[in-house]
């Protein structure tokens, strides 16, 4: 099979969440025999050992158009929302935002991909990944006018990407003034958020969960486990009352015990010790020096049923003993009380860390547990095999 894959970044020095993920997905095409060509919506084309890249047709213009929301919303001084709220209507900037660059950038897009699928008609299908839907209405309808190829999107976001929510503040809006229905299927990481894709006019709907690369997410040898609880992770949006249950508060309470963190925007944390971010692959020396690795996952993803994130399947690939906020459909995944620990309240988290670091052995075997599940049923292997089994089922 061979695929023509419109990614929302390729670049890992950038802030967008997803990225490593992507990554690693395309690198499990490849492996799975998979021809891979990529191309970035926002940020430089960058070419791999496993695919490859295509230029980004609007390069200037994004960069600019992001430094002039970055900048705008420094202005401004907005700050992201501490609670998921339902929000279905557009502001007049976000109106003029899409209508813009509708006007100036879908077009360029829309004839650049015309032009690849032009000189390679051997490619079997489009797959466009969390590049904003409602900046590229038409595209794909087109595409399956001219070139009779099937177009998927991936919604690497859901459920906080839905207009019943209010989306991330780094993010955008994607669903308002799109167009689900031109697209073969629509594909998330949310198998509660397939009903709202049904409603928004998606013809047919998907769920492919996260994973991990166990070869970029494996466990490695230290010298010794000298960190307690560690939590890595990028603001309180959504989460700020697990940060403070979980992180802050038992920290305080544990004295005798090492608190560590990896993240930005994480405010008081009580005695936590912010560790410096040396590299993005410096993440997984820290988890494995950590005894106990936290996962507080953001209410947007927890509260609506199997809304799959990256962090627990990068924690269990590593081997990690994971505590978890409560999580609705986790159990979808793995197994709480044998390959993870699930806590209701700061009482709860404190005492679970308390027996856990005076419980070496069983520590160690729930992390077990939790990378063979792993490796039985949740590497990107797995998923790209899923994903090539959806769009070849269209064909």
């Amino acid at each position: 099979m061979k695929l023509l894959v419109v990614c929302a970044s390729l670049d890992l020095t950038q802030p967008f969440s997803a990225t490593p993920a992507w990554w690693q997905l395309l690198k499990a095409f490849y492996e799975i025999g998979v021809d891979v060509i990529a191309a970035p919506y926002q940020g430089p084309a960058i070419e791999s050992l496993w695919w490859r890249a295509e230029a980004n047709p609007a390069k200037w213009q994004g960069d600019l158009f992001k430094g002039l929301r970055d900048g705008l919303r420094k202005l401004t001084g907005s700050k992201p929302a501490s609670q998921p709220t339902a929000s279905n209507d557009e502001s007049g900037m976000d109106k003029l935002v899409r209508r813009t660059v509708q006007t100036f950038i879908t077009p360029l897009w829309a004839r650049h991909l015309d032009g690849i699928l032009t000189r390679q008609p051997d490619i079997d299908a489009v797959l466009i990944l969390t590049a904003p839907l409602n900046h590229l209405v038409g595209v794909a309808a087109e595409i399956q006018r001219k070139h009779g190829k099937p177009v998927f999107y991936y919604d690497g976001d859901m459920p906080a990407s839905l207009p019943s929510m209010s989306g991330f503040a780094s993010g955008f809006r994607i669903y308002q003034g799109a167009d689900p229905a031109e697209y073969t299927a629509i594909i998330s990481n949310s198998k509660g958020g397939e009903t709202e894709l049904k409603a928004l006019g998606a013809k047919a709907v998907h769920t492919v969960y996260y994973g991990a690369d166990p070869d970029v997410f494996s466990p490695i040898p230290v010298p010794s486990q000298d960190i307690d609880v560690l939590f890595y992770g990028h603001g309180r949006e959504y989460r700020w009352q697990w940060v403070e249950d979980m992180l802050a508060e038992p920290s305080r309470q544990l004295s005798d015990s090492r608190f560590a963190a990896r993240g930005t925007g994480l405010g008081d944390i009580g005695r936590t010790q912010m560790l410096p971010y040396l590299s993005f692959s410096k993440l997984r020396e820290y988890a494995c020096r950590s005894r106990i690795n936290l996962c507080i996952t953001r209410q947007a993803h927890a509260s609506v049923y199997a809304s799959s994130s990256s962090r627990p399947f990068e924690l269990a690939s590593m081997g990690c003993c994971i505590v978890s906020n409560p999580y609705a459909g986790i159990e979808e995944w793995f197994e709480p009380g044998r390959e993870l620990f699930i806590v209701h309240s700061r009482e709860e988290a404190v005492e679970r860390y308390r027996y856990l670091l005076s419980h070496d052995d069983e520590r160690r075997a729930v992390g077990e547990a939790a990378r063979a599940r792993l490796l039985r049923e949740h590497t990107f292997q797995h998923r790209a095999r899923q994903l090539v089994q959806i769009m070849q089922s269209y064909q």
